[in-house]
């Protein structure tokens, strides 16, 4: 049997315990083996996690400069969620723990998201697609 393959996005933060303590608070967890004082790995499913990493450290994997996250966006996570209700539960839970907004909610129907920025600008969105648009049959 295949591994199931797996992601890990890799994100330079200013600072790693403001930003762990901002996840922690949505309710994600960390893996310890791969996490240490200058990196966390936040896991966000089986097969997806982001790495945390202060910018010191970052700096160690490129030679190109790092995004400014409050200035530019550099890239765009998103995540899929089981319900709109869950969707308002992270967006309303990250706003409240020191996330900012990011963009207007968008709500076309058959697909509901909205977005926030975490503590070092980085935009997460949140996304529920009814299944039956995701089969075709919507």
């Amino acid at each position: 049997m295949t591994q199931p393959q797996m992601i890990f996005v890799n994100l330079p933060v200013k600072d790693l315990g403001t930003t762990k303590n901002f996840f922690a608070k949505l309710g994600y967890g960390f893996n310890p083996r791969f996490s240490d004082d200058t990196t966390a790995c936040l896991v966000i499913s089986d097969t997806i996690f982001a790495m945390l990493i202060s910018e010191p450290r970052f700096k160690d994997f490129t030679k190109k400069e790092i995004a400014d996250a409050s200035a530019t966006t550099e890239v765009l996570i998103a995540l899929s969620a089981e319900s709109r209700e869950k969707v308002d539960e992270m967006a309303d839970a990250a706003l409240a723990n020191g996330g900012s907004p990011a963009n207007d909610p968008m709500d076309e129907g058959f697909m509901y998201g909205r977005s926030f920025q975490d503590p070092d600008g980085h935009i997460w969105e949140v996304v529920w697609m009814d299944p039956a648009a995701v089969e075709g049959q919507a």
